[in-house]
């Protein structure tokens, strides 16, 4: 559509002009049952009040719908063919004070972009849910799109017999009616709806404050009939009620938004959305099987992730999407922040500087890195900033911001920003001139450094020593920009009882070189572990001989964060290609299974797979999986009966089987001929070992369909498109093609998994032919498509896994594209260049093309 993708400038011309008073919005959702007529849609009427501050002026409304019934601007009947375009509604003549009542049909969507409507395969129930972020509430009824345009809602749904329906409000069902509570003033994209014959359970929180005042909060959690027998809403409740304390004691402003409804709903395309009131979360996080510590810690940080947001980005909003980190850096470090000071999971950290760091990590060496403050042109631009610099730099930022102005000092200034700018919206400077306050600190140079340039630093020890001990140690900073990094260096040596810490030294990095004065004359180390405890963000190099050490002993360093970060540096040489990927597999394989830290076991797992797959040289990539699968099924057998390391041994052997024997073996416990003490092949193991089954083509349609029968759920049948798309057949991966790329007939979920079966690294001649067609096809597709399967078929189809001596067309076929291609969306180019820039480091790494 012409208008659909709004633009900055539109924004800040439209946010000038007007503001808006109150939404009211009428849904009708009774066609979503029951067998359509023509196109499933349904009635959406919305009345809006609104104020211009130019008499006579002309603006324009947001609306994506098939038709409008009706428009009526001051009681003055407009024709709906004459002003909107399908994407906006324009306002001619506007009045200092101004209605605008719009009746249109709007479309159920497949896509989980907007009102999205499910129909569970179990029992053919009907649900719906909405998502909007960033700019989806259009598509369900007619507003102003844009953050800081906040209003009070209103909202009445008509739905089928025996539904509930949930909103941001409590709601009340009267004569078929729900109506809910008027919201405070809120965004539009954080307005929800949630309908269907969801299993809900409910609780309650209360909070006595130290004036004498109590909060009681309502809280309520759902998910799909089919789901409730494995939903543990009690562990949700408890997190929920942690995390609620937590903020409180550390916030100074209540909950504001009344109740607290989580809802965990199916073909979500997110973690999360922060709904006030409301919350929706993707269904993955019920688990159907048994999961790992890790799983569990991951769906409370989630939760408490949202809940930050209640605070950051719900009662105080960017303006626009340039500060989206405003709201999502901050939550991602609170949830991490609350993770540890709350709940049952205090090594939260860890897990933080090995899994959401690495994410940073990647994108920042992108070719589309961005500083943590954005240029965002346009809402396409927005929808692919929420990445890994906006979430994981951002809140790694956030954690040396602590570091450097102090803790106290960071809470008291969170504090401030959310009463001076309660309800409304805000800049990076809001935020900063409390800091100021609070801290002291010269808070424009630490942003300028931190928040407004990109790119990535790498920190390394220079350790001179004479007769045992340390002469100097130097740290070394490279990289643009030089940045103050405030970090903790600490050192390490070989003991009976492992590699321990026996000093340590904070210290200001500041320029490129840094002496750290403390540690002269310590011990001379076996290991320097430069940004010990993980203050700041940065890749982390080492000294030749803490390389040894770690080559040697990595297994015997005894505090889990310092080796999760060796890990993790480790990883990083890995990538840029200082450290043969090899060489990595290889130390995987001696020391991943003393790992006592369930996430970094898994991580590490994660992370050789993918050495496997994209850094080995292709002539030692056989040889290497050989080994990898040898030893995960060594690891799987020795691990302890039943225990968390056993089912991500399992997983991982799985991953790496390719030998008959392998495979037979997975064919063994699927069937029962084969076991292995204490381990559960329960039904989401199940579809894992078909998984890898079906793509060494060891499982056929018949078996696959067998399957589908015995778990003909919403999840089987996601596991079972992705089995299907997997097998190692010309015709498998022509259909997978043609229903993801030229039909448009399939779910969010199904493209996804479709794709995810389709692209195969160990099926490299198979999917080779398409490396033209993809060239061919992308730009097609993102005209036709909405965005998030644009995104999907992009990112998820680009040829990353080229045939050995086809690289470098391949990389030519990319650079061809863009060259002639320079005309073409920006975020569209941006999803090719990263694609080009992760096989362009993979090839280097395997000595394909050089480093330089």
């Amino acid at each position: 559509m012409p208008g659909e993708n709004l633009s900055r400038d539109e924004a800040r011309e439209r946010a000038a002009l007007l503001s808006v008073d109150a939404y009211e919005v009428s849904l009708d959702l009774r066609s979503a049952v029951g067998d359509p007529v023509g196109d499933r849609t349904f009635r959406s009427v919305t009345t809006i009040r609104f104020r211009c501050g130019e008499v006579g002026a002309t603006s324009f409304a947001d609306l994506i719908a098939p038709s409008v019934t009706a428009v009526s601007l001051n009681g003055r009947d407009l024709d709906p063919g004459e002003v909107f375009d399908g994407s906006r509604i324009t306002l001619e003549d506007l009045a200092a004070e101004n209605e605008l009542i719009v009746d249109a049909r709007c479309a159920y969507s497949r896509t989980g972009e907007g009102l999205h409507r499910f129909v569970d395969p179990q029992d053919g129930e009907v649900y719906l849910y909405t998502q909007y972020e960033p700019a989806d509430s259009r598509r369900v009824f007619a507003n102003f799109e844009q953050p800081d345009l906040k209003a009070p809602f209103r909202f009445e749904v008509r739905a089928p017999e025996g539904w509930t329906v949930w909103s941001n409000g409590v709601g009340t069902l009267t004569d078929g009616v729900w109506r809910f509570a008027e919201t405070k003033p809120i965004s539009t994209y954080i307005t929800c709806v949630v309908a269907g014959p969801y299993h809900y359970v409910t609780d309650s929180y209360r909070r006595e404050f130290a004036d004498g005042t109590t909060l009681e909060i309502p809280l309520g959690a759902m998910c799909r009939k089919g789901l409730a027998p494995h939903f543990d809403a009690d562990d949700v409740f408890l997190v929920t009620k942690q995390g609620l304390d937590f903020f409180h004691d550390h916030f100074d402003y209540p909950y504001p938004f009344g109740k607290y409804d989580q809802a965990f709903v199916p073909e979500y395309n997110l973690g999360a959305m922060e709904n006030p009131g409301l919350v929706t979360f993707r269904e993955e996080y019920i688990f159907r099987g048994k999961v790992t510590r890790a799983s569990y810690e991951a769906r409370a940080n989630v939760i408490l992730h949202e809940m930050a947001h209640m605070w950051f980005g719900d009662l105080v909003t960017m303006e626009w999407w340039d500060d989206l980190w405003l709201k999502e850096s901050f939550a991602d470090f609170m949830g991490s922040f609350s993770l540890v000071g709350a709940t049952r999971f205090t090594d939260g950290w860890i897990t933080f500087a090995n899994r959401r760091k690495s994410w940073a990590y990647r994108a920042d060496q992108l070719p589309s890195t961005h500083p943590v403050t954005a240029d965002i042109r346009d809402l396409q631009d927005a929808k692919l900033n929420f990445d890994g610099i906006t979430y994981a730099k951002g809140a790694s930022v956030l954690k040396q911001l602590v570091a450097y102005v102090g803790q106290d000092a960071f809470l008291e200034g969170a504090r401030r920003y959310f009463k001076r700018h309660a309800y409304g919206n805000t800049r990076l400077g809001d935020l900063l001139s409390v800091l100021e306050e609070t801290s002291g600190r010269d808070m424009a140079a630490w942003a300028r450094s931190w928040l407004q340039t990109a790119g990535l630093n790498s920190l390394t020890p220079e350790v001179r020593v004479g007769e045992g001990r340390v002469l100097e140690l130097t740290v070394v900073q490279e990289g643009v920009p030089s940045r103050p990094h405030r970090v903790a260096v600490g050192l390490y040596r070989r003991t009976d009882s492992g590699v321990v810490r026996y000093a340590r030294a904070e210290v200001d990095v500041t320029g490129e070189r840094t002496v750290v004065a403390e540690l002269a004359g310590a011990e001379a180390p076996d290991l320097v572990l430069v940004n010990d405890d993980d203050l700041t963000y940065c890749k982390i190099r080492f000294d030749e001989r803490s390389l040894a050490t770690l080559t040697e002993s990595l297994g015997d360093i005894t505090d889990p964060l310092a080796r999760a970060l060796c890990w993790s540096a480790l990883w990083n040489l890995t990538r840029d290609g200082l450290l043969p990927a090899a060489d990595f597999v290889e130390l995987a394989t001696r020391f991943a299974h003393r790992e006592s830290d369930i996430g970094v076991l898994q991580m590490v797992l994660a992370w050789t797979g993918s050495a496997l797959v994209n850094y080995v040289p292709s002539d030692w990539r056989a040889t290497g999986e050989a080994l990898v699968a040898q030893v995960a099924l060594r690891d799987l057998r020795a691990a302890e009966p039943g225990s968390e390391p056993q089912l991500a041994w399992a997983r991982f052997f799985a991953s790496s089987a390719s030998s008959a024997e392998d495979l037979g073996l997975l064919r063994g416990l699927l069937d029962g001929t084969e076991k292995v003490a204490g381990l559960d092949v329960d039904q989401e193991l199940r579809w894992t070992f078909l998984d890898a089954l079906a793509s060494h083509g060891a499982v056929g349609e018949a078996e696959l369909a067998a399957e589908l029968v015995r778990d003909d759920t919403a999840s089987g049948k996601r596991h079972h498109v992705r089995c299907l798309a997997a097998r190692p057949s010309a015709a498998v991966k022509a259909q997978a093609w043609a229903q993801v790329v030229e039909a448009d007939t399939l779910s969010n979920a199904l493209v996804e998994a479709t794709i995810a079966g389709f692209a195969r690294a160990s099926q490299r001649e198979l999917t080779a032919p398409y490396v033209e067609k993809y060239f061919a096809a992308i730009e097609r597709v993102w005209a036709e498509r909405s965005i998030q399967i644009g995104v999907d078929v992009v990112s998820g189809l680009f040829p990353a896994y080229p045939v050995a001596g086809a690289e470098l067309s391949v990389l030519e076929a990319a650079d061809a594209w863009l060259a002639g291609h320079e005309g073409a969306a920006p975020a569209l180019r941006r999803l090719v260049l990263e694609g080009r820039d992760d096989l362009a480091r993979a090839l280097r790494a395997q000595g394909v093309i050089s480093q330089g």
